[in-house]
Parts: C-alpha cells; structure tokens; sequence
C-alpha cells in the first residue's frame, strides 16, 4: 500500500504533485493499492476537493480517500499504549520555558535538544498536576538506523530524535504522531516523499518502533523541487497536463523516451529507475524545458483537439494552429494568436486604399491557392505586392508578423468572408 498525504490547506503546487506521481506509479508497478490521506488535523477549511480534482486531471487513480481527523480516536489510543508502557511522558514545560531553553542553544550555537525535564517525574505530581501538558515519546536508547533506497543507510543519534511531542495540550496529534499511526493503520509498505522530511522520517519511524511495530517500510526520498509553483498556475498558463507529468517524471528519472504520456510510461515505470537519479537535496524547475515538451504534446495532438484548446471544434483551425508551434509553447500563447483572427473589433489599419483593398478582397471569387487569390487582388486592388501582403497580413490576422501568408491563407480561405468584413 503506498500513499499521497497532502495538506488542505494550500493548493497543489508541483512538489506535491511530484511526490503523488511517483506514490502512483509504483503502486501501478508493485500492483499495490494507492490512497490519498487529507492531512485536515490543522485546519477544517480545507481544500480537498481541489486536490482530488487535480488528481483526477492529471489522471492519477486512487483506491481510497481518507481524512486524518477520522482517525483521531486511535492517535489518542496509540499514545495512551506508549504513556502504559513507559514509552511516553507527560511534559508541563510551558512555551516560554521552552522558548527561553531554545535561546540559550542558539546563543551557544547548539542544536537545541529537550532536557527530558519531565520524563521522570514522581507519578504523585503527575497525578496532582492541574496544569495543561503535552505527551512527548521517550527518545531511543541508541542510534536509530533508517534504510533509503536512494539515499542509503541513515543513522540518527538519540539526540537528534530528540523526545519530541506526540500529543499537544489539546490532547490533538502532532502530524509525525498522526502521520506514523495512520500508516500503521493502513499498512504502508512504501513511502515516497520529499527528501526535506528525512527528519520527520526517522521520527516517524521511532514512533512505530515504540509502538513494536514490525512491518518493514521501503522508503524512498526523493530531491525538492526548489520552486513552489502551483499546479493551477501552470495550466492557467497553457500548459498540458500530459507535458507537465512528462516533465516531472523525466526530471527525475532515466525514460525511454524524451515525450511520452502516463500511460506509456507506466509500461516501462521501474522503481530502480528513481534510484539511479541524483541525489542532490533539491533539483532545478527548468521552465524552458517544460515549454519544449508542452510545445511537443501540442504538437502530438490530432488538429480537431487543437483547435478545441482555442475554442473552435474544427479541423483547418487545428491545422492552422500548428503552424504556429514553431514559434510559442502554450495554450494561452496559441489563444493569443488565434482568436484576434476573428476579433474584428481589435482589427486597426489606416493606409489609404483600406476600403478599396477590403471591398476587393469580399468581392473576390474562390481561390483554392495562395497565389492566384494574391494575383487577382493586386491585380484588382491596384497595391503593389509588398502593401498588399503588410495590409492583407494584418487584415488576416490582426497581426504584422507571423507565418508565410501562404500558409495561413491555406487554412483560412473558408473563413475569409467571416473574417474580412
């Protein structure tokens, strides 16, 4: 069982998409079940329905939806097995004790580390205590060892661990308490994640531990994508679905090909693929590369389905779209070059002889080719060549630059009457 363990409380960006990607396929290589856990403990304004919609547009299948808070009754059980057991404590430091312990260790440049001020209280002022306290699980007595398939053997000293908090004064989990248990519950057997929360993995991992939890997990922490931008922000850019699974899987790993869609790479999809990748602590967003592979899904897209993502259902639409692929990489750029065509409104020209050179052009019969339709309305119009292509260019296409006339006079010829009013 693998899982996606999202926030609510901040739209998908594309490091977490990133990590559901990769939970995703291999759960389809390993033929695992794959959940989507909504990690709603620190706020009940959340956004699960944009993450599972977004899921669902980036065609990434899961089994189950579950929320955090539905689980709240084991985190409590779970931790008061820990407190029976001598494997938790209750803690009575206050915040400003605690704050004034932090700033003497960074004044004396040091990791802080919780003195266990509280482990072994008498049970007597335990008992007798009316003041708010938090649960924190014992550290380990030794180093707590951790086996990554990309990172290797990690070693975490008892220090480092730290006796850190599992339930807070409301008597809530933490997320590392939450998040362990959860897991448990579900029987993960494989947790691909940010390489940033290695921390929260070996936690985690003592958590389960503790709780003589036994099932082995195969972990697996990937780089950071150092930049944090929405998954919203990209499509709203133009950007396909399709290209951007594309390029977060070729980010990260070898692949047969350079384009390729989900489906075609579930067919080669190894986990040792991830291994044999950089291990560096984060990797580079190359939106330039993004904009090639989108421009060759564009590319890739039969011209009625083009021509969709600019609001025409229509084959010469798509085609005439691809002729500008050369040249933009993006849905929105491609609007911006389709739809003034048919924006009369937007459509300014002031040299003399407009009027002449338009009633010409509505007058004109049909021609099949460029060159005739050329010849007859200069010939008809009295414009020289080079004033009828510049007026005929931005008549067309509400633009003075662009592709070959011939080109673009090839896809529109049925619609210069629309167009040229």
């Amino acid at each position: 069982m693998l899982r996606f363990a999202p926030s609510p409380t901040t739209d998908i960006n594309i490091g977490d998409l990133h990590i559901a990607l990769f939970n995703y396929l291999t759960a389809q290589h390993l033929k695992e079940d794959f959940i989507v856990r909504i990690e709603d403990l620190d706020s009940k304004d959340a956004k699960s329905e944009d993450i599972l919609d977004t899921l669902a547009l980036f065609n990434i299948h899961y089994t189950q939806v579950m929320q955090q808070s539905q689980n709240v009754r084991f985190h409590a059980a779970m931790a008061l097995q820990l407190m029976h057991e001598k494997m938790a404590f209750s803690c009575f430091c206050s915040s400003a004790w605690l704050d004034s312990k932090k700033s003497e260790a960074e004044a004396l440049s040091k990791e802080y580390c919780y003195d266990d001020a509280c482990r072994n209280l008498p049970a007597e002022l335990v008992i007798d205590n009316t003041n708010p306290f938090t649960v924190r699980i014992t550290r380990p007595n030794a180093p707590l060892l951790l086996s990554d398939k990309l990172q290797g053997d990690l070693s975490f000293s008892p220090d480092y661990i730290d006796s850190f908090v599992i339930m807070h004064q409301d008597k809530t989990p933490t997320a590392d308490f939450a998040s362990a248990v959860d897991d448990m519950l579900n029987d993960i057997s494989v947790i691909i994640r940010d390489k940033t929360l290695i921390q929260h993995s070996a936690k985690q991992e003592h958590i389960r531990k503790s709780l003589s939890y036994d099932k082995k997990v195969t972990f697996i922490h990937i780089p950071t994508i150092k930049e944090k931008i929405t998954v919203k922000s990209l499509l709203a850019d133009g950007f396909l679905p399709e290209a951007i699974l594309n390029y977060l899987i070729s980010m990260s790993m070898k692949t047969d090909k350079e384009i390729f869609t989900l489906e075609e790479c579930k067919k080669w999809f190894r986990i040792e693929n991830i291994i044999s990748t950089s291990t560096s602590a984060s990797i580079q967003f190359d939106m330039q590369r993004l904009r090639e592979i989108n421009r060759e899904h564009l590319k890739n897209l039969e011209p009625r389905e083009l021509s969709r993502y600019v609001g025409f259902a229509d084959d010469e639409i798509g085609k005439l779209a691809y002729i500008y692929l050369d040249d933009i990489a993006t849905t929105k750029e491609l609007k911006e070059k389709i739809n003034p065509i048919f924006n009369q409104t937007a459509k300014i020209t002031n040299d003399e002889g407009i009027e002449t050179l338009i009633t010409t052009i509505k007058n004109a019969p049909y021609f099949d080719e460029y060159e005739a339709f050329r010849s007859y309305i200069i010939e008809k119009s009295g414009f020289d060549g080079e004033k009828f292509e510049k007026q005929f260019r931005m008549l067309l296409t509400n633009s003075n630059k662009g592709p070959e006339l011939s080109e673009i006079y090839k896809y529109l010829k049925n619609y210069i009457g629309e167009i040229i009013k």
